[in-house]
């Protein structure tokens, strides 16, 4: 079984953990992770761009002159695309981005994330995560004293407003909990940083 140091809040080593195999020491699937990004990063777009095709702007009822025998070139309305004001030809219109996933690929994915995550050694354990106020500065201080990089994913068992409020104005630093964990976020991440009994209820729901 895999293992991965535990740390105190501190930044001192504490003990050991015994990470499962089933979720955290498979081989990775590069093309299941692809397909998560991308499914992920699809549900991001909004999709409510729009404009206005030449049936949909007003005007251009008559036809701006007769068909023949002015010299100019035939013209049925002044909302044809090619006309100032007119319609836009083939413009985007509202849309869903979304890219369906079967849950067998979902959870590959996340497994090889997690797996690729401590194969590199980027994953560290907190034995817990405890701060008596709202602070962003003894947050600073404690990513510091775990040598956390720019980039960093910190994940909580369930929400906890304290850590939430004290790390959003931190830039790069990103908090979740296991149950809004995603593929994305753990790639995208240089330090992956877990509570402790957050790593039980990863392995509880993945296992």
């Amino acid at each position: 079984m895999a293992q991965v140091q535990v740390y105190s809040q501190e930044g001192r080593k504490t003990s050991k953990l015994e990470l499962a195999d089933s979720v955290f020491g498979i081989e990775p699937n590069a093309n299941a992770m692809h397909l998560a990004v991308v499914s992920y990063l699809a549900a991001q777009r909004q999709g409510t761009q729009s404009t206005l095709t030449r049936s949909e702007v007003s005007g251009g009822g008559a036809k701006p002159w007769r068909q023949k025998g002015t010299g100019r070139a035939r013209q049925g309305s002044t909302r044809s695309p090619q006309w100032t004001h007119g319609g836009i030809a083939l413009g985007p219109k509202p849309r869903k981005y979304k890219v369906n996933l079967n849950k067998k690929v979902k959870r590959l994915a996340m497994k090889s994330a997690l797996s690729t995550k401590v194969a590199d050694g980027e994953m560290i354990v907190l034995n817990k995560l405890e701060l008596e106020e709202i602070k962003t500065k003894r947050m600073v201080e404690i990513l510091s004293k775990l040598n956390a990089p720019k980039k960093v994913l910190l994940v909580t068992a369930d929400t906890n407003e304290t850590v939430y409020k004290s790390a959003r104005n931190i830039e790069g630093v990103k908090v979740s909990t296991v149950n809004t964990l995603n593929v994305y976020d753990i790639l995208n991440c240089d330090k992956f940083i877990v509570i402790k009994d957050a790593v039980s209820k990863i392995e509880e729901v993945y296992a």
